[in-house]
């Protein structure tokens, strides 16, 4: 489950070899062409964010680089997305912009990037491989990593020792607990699946190292019942049919309530929600814990994550200042300093190889039992994310079509596997009818 996490989710664009399957990826030879040869002189950049705090860099990079001056836009609001789209089509887009990397994803299928594979080359050895993989969908390289958002477990220490359980090491760990927890309190759920987000079938699907989509030379595979999915939703399902799983929407201001008074006793979560529950759960302060995520395989974990980037837009005349600066916002020790730090309130997690110098001053003290290494776990779940999830051309349309069946699947009104089933062939046929070569299995 990723608590209060909303997946507005889209495609990827292709590699290489794709390139003319998915029409355009890239904004033209215009801007590679920059982007190799190296930009001279003094350039001035656009750039689109609503992340606290990064305002407050881009007046530091400013200071120390008069040859590359960064305007900032606050783009905040539910439409920048459609608003950067209509930027981009009618010629005013900025050079660069806040995004997910599910959005970099869809922007790059619909050729909405520049392709800055090369500009971008000496700064990938700062990221870890999945956040590089977010800003390369399908091996062309269209923005950089800015933040990560790794899964743990976050647990009331003080409901688990009184239902006799223990934080779950795997997902079959969790369901026993939840069962044995209800023995004795029939009302507990262990775990909370919303019915407008199915981004606990995304997760687990994720970590039991399943790849619905993928490139595999000219076209895309698509496997949405690869023995992986079908592990992953398994899981679900057991959640599902065992009635182990609240049903609190995220959409609703009451949700932190399941959890504060003790109907929900545990979720995954990430670095960026622990300050909320440090404010939204006064009842239960200092009785929660942090332990590893569940996983499928305790002799291969892997979690999951959501990650924060910068792209590069189409039509950008600078991508190489563009790369450098995107860069050092999100690699640089002085920018991190500043944007790990509670007071800037970004909620920024690093996407750098190594977090340890960021982590301790995340942790809200107070929520926590202090009987667990709450910094350990979090870098830990940093270090164990899976680099093989990929993001397909059409996700986001793929994504709602998830979201409506998954409505279903809370009421027991279709099982998982035949969602998944489904998405397959949905799936399949959408790709087809955008002309976008692809074919079942791996």
């Amino acid at each position: 489950m990723s608590t209060f996490r909303t997946r507005a989710v889209a495609g990827a664009a292709a590699a290489l070899s794709l390139s003319l399957v998915l029409a355009a990826c890239s904004s033209g030879d215009d801007t590679n062409s920059t982007a190799q040869s190296g930009t001279k002189g003094n350039v001035k950049l656009e750039f689109w964010s609503w992340t606290d705090g990064i305002e407050t860099q881009v007046k530091a990079w400013n200071k120390e680089h008069p040859e590359t001056q960064v305007t900032f836009v606050n783009a905040a609001g539910d439409t920048a997305y459609q608003k950067l789209r209509a930027a981009v089509t009618s010629g005013n887009a900025p050079c660069l912009s806040k995004m997910d990397g599910m959005n970099l994803a869809n922007f790059a299928a619909d050729g909405l990037l520049t392709d800055i594979t090369k500009a971008a080359a000496p700064y990938k050895s700062r990221y870890t491989a999945p956040a590089w993989n977010a800003v390369s969908p399908g091996g062309t390289t269209f923005g950089i990593p800015t933040g990560s958002s790794p899964l743990f477990t976050a647990y009331r220490a003080d409901l688990f020792q009184k239902y006799g359980i223990e934080a779950p090491k795997t997902w079959d760990d969790l369901i026993a607990a939840g069962k044995k927890a209800q023995k004795q309190n029939k009302n507990v759920k262990i775990f909370n699946m919303a019915g407008e987000d199915p981004s606990t079938l995304v997760d687990l699907s994720w970590q039991a190292g399943a790849q619905w989509y993928k490139v595999d030379g000219d076209h895309w595979a698509i496997d949405f019942t690869s023995p992986e999915a079908l592990k992953a939703g398994d899981i679900v399902q057991q959640l599902i049919d065992n009635d182990l799983a609240s049903h609190a929407s995220y959409a609703d201001p009451g949700v932190f309530k399941t959890w504060d008074l003790g109907k929900t006793i545990a979720m995954t979560t990430s670095t960026w929600q622990l300050p909320i529950y440090d404010t939204n759960f006064p009842k239960s302060k200092g009785k929660w814990q942090l332990a590893d995520a569940p996983v499928f395989d305790t002799a291969k974990p892997r979690t999951s994550s959501n990650f924060d980037v910068t792209g590069v837009l189409k039509g950008c005349k600078y991508p190489d200042r563009a790369a450098q600066f995107a860069a050092w916002l999100s690699s640089s020790e002085e920018s991190l300093t500043a944007l790990t730090d509670p007071k800037s309130k970004s909620g920024l997690f690093p996407a750098v190889k190594d977090v340890s110098p960021y982590v301790d001053k995340i942790i809200p003290t107070e929520m926590f039992n202090g009987k667990s290494d709450s910094a350990n776990v979090i870098t830990t779940a940093a270090s164990r994310v899976g680099d093989q999830w990929q993001y397909g051309p059409d996700y986001a349309a793929m994504y709602s079509e998830m979201q409506k069946q998954w409505g279903q699947v809370i009421k027991k009104q279709l099982t998982v596997k035949d969602m998944l089933t489904s998405l397959q062939k949905w799936t399949l046929d959408d790709l087809k009818s955008k002309n976008i070569k692809a074919v079942a299995g791996s």
